[in-house]
């Protein structure tokens, strides 16, 4: 536990991750400053939590703070790209992100005699959240001792200190067998030695243009989750998907090579497949059936997810009984096609979580009922053309809001009743006015938040909200 003592680490970003990382590095024995260009009294809640002998520098980016860093570790929304750290790389300083950091510290602080913990990962982008809490599920349900983290609101830095494995010198207090980690492309980005023992990318379609140059910068980055994988290590891979060849091609490039299963709804696959109306799971020479109708969660995407989350948990140990009690008992997360209320036969739907055109598509494919969809807000260069068929065949009104209203009505304004809102409260009140019985009312905006809302959970919570008051 001493591979850190008096290392100068400079920790950037004061989110969530960020605070927890640095509190971890401290406790490891770096010597952390931290710096985000916020002015410190819009980051009084991240730097309270700080002990004393982290240092800060906030307001600005100062050039000596990277040139001078033995180390630097970045939070993921730290654009890649920002001056200081193309200065940092040019004096040779290592940067890596907050997964990466917390990875390498599981690995080096466990105790003499514990096995280190696994870390099983979830990426993709769409899925991820369901999927991943799903997967934990299964593995509480098999007994493991486990800690869901990651992009789903825990850092794993801050489930390593809660585990207890970082407490220098203090007694191990938990037994932690896996991380079961919801990992972004963001966070892949700046991963070095990150080697899950088991790993999935649910599906990879256009999102987050805005950060990457073009689809295959995209690709390449979700390819991360498994380019340090071999033997006897797991890859879950989507066979319906329309960027498997590629992925395919990534990974049958490595020189050692993990154990790769599929999952499909529209073929047999070596791993988990539908037929009918069951799923089949075929796994280390045996077979086994579940029933969809016997699954929590509802929705074609959400089999997939299934199916991925199934794999995981059986390659990593768990037995069939534990898989089938979560899939029986798992009922979704919050934001994510969840039921707000039927009002005079009108069910009203939050699907705030869904985020780009992809999420969109498989939030429509659910429903055969006629859609009040309402979408819109901030642009994530999204190919909003996707969406014609789609939006034709299921949507009976369109309703737009946000800074994206013109684009999305440009492309798809011809293949519905199309209006504006300027409000969501207003959208909410034009969708009651059109919808009658039998109808489905859909917030999933295949746009970014952050135009009218904090976050997606915000526009999410103000939707519940109007919608418990009709």
């Amino acid at each position: 536990m001493q591979f850190l003592n008096g290392k100068r680490v400079l920790v950037v970003g004061l989110a969530r991750s960020g605070v927890s990382a640095a509190i971890l590095l401290a406790r490891l024995g770096a010597d952390v400053t931290v710096n985000d260009a916020k002015p410190a009294d819009a980051l009084a809640e991240g730097l309270n939590r700080l002990p004393t002998s982290v240092k800060t520098v906030c307001g600005s980016h100062p050039d000596v703070l990277y040139t001078t860093a033995d180390l630097i570790v970045v939070s993921p929304g730290v654009p890649d790209d920002l001056p200081q750290l193309q200065k940092a790389r040019s004096h040779g300083v290592p940067i890596i992100g907050e997964l990466e950091c917390a990875f390498s510290a599981a690995g080096r602080v466990t105790p003499h005699g514990h096995p280190a913990p696994r870390f099983l990962a979830v990426t993709g982008t769409n899925g991820k959240s369901t999927t991943t809490t799903l997967l934990y599920e299964m593995m509480r349900n098999a007994g493991y001792g486990v800690l869901l983290c990651g992009n789903i609101g825990v850092s794993v830095s801050e489930a390593l200190l809660a585990s207890g494995l970082a407490d220098v010198g203090a007694a191990f207090r938990r037994a932690i067998d896996f991380f079961v980690v919801e990992v972004s492309s963001f966070q892949l980005d700046s991963v070095e030695t990150f080697r899950p023992s088991g790993a999935t990318i649910l599906n990879v379609a256009p999102d987050h243009l805005d950060r990457y140059r073009g689809m295959d910068a995209y690709v390449a980055s979700k390819s991360r989750i498994f380019e340090n994988q071999g033997s006897p290590d797991v890859l879950v891979l989507n066979a319906d998907d329309p960027f498997a060849p590629e992925l395919d091609l990534k990974w049958e490039g490595l020189s050692e090579l993990p154990d790769v299963y599929y999952f499909s709804r529209k073929q047999v696959v070596r791993g988990a497949y539908t037929a009918g109306s069951k799923v089949v799971l075929s796994f280390g020479g045996t077979e086994h059936s579940i029933d969809i109708s016997t699954f929590g969660i509802r929705g074609a995407h959400n089999v997939e997810n299934a199916m991925a989350a199934s794999l995981l948990a059986l390659t990593a140990g768990a037995g069939i009984d534990a898989v089938e009690k979560a899939l029986r008992e798992f009922r979704g997360l919050e934001h994510r096609m969840e039921l707000v209320r039927e009002v005079d036969g009108v069910q009203y739907v939050n699907d705030s979580k869904g985020t780009n055109v992809a999420a969109v598509m498989k939030s429509l494919e659910s429903y055969t009922q006629p859609v009040i969809l309402i979408a819109g807000g901030r642009d994530k260069d999204g190919d909003f053309n996707l969406l014609r068929e789609p939006v034709r065949e299921k949507v009976k009104t369109l309703i737009l809001i946000g800074e994206a209203a013109h684009k999305i009505s440009e492309a798809l304004g011809d293949m519905t009743r199309t209006v504006y809102a300027d409000s969501l409260k207003e959208a909410v009140a034009t969708a009651r006015a059109h919808a009658v019985p039998g109808d489905i009312v859909l917030l999933s905006p295949a746009c970014a938040s952050f135009d009218m809302f904090r976050n997606y959970e915000d526009r999410g919570d103000q939707f519940k909200m109007l919608v418990r008051s009709l």
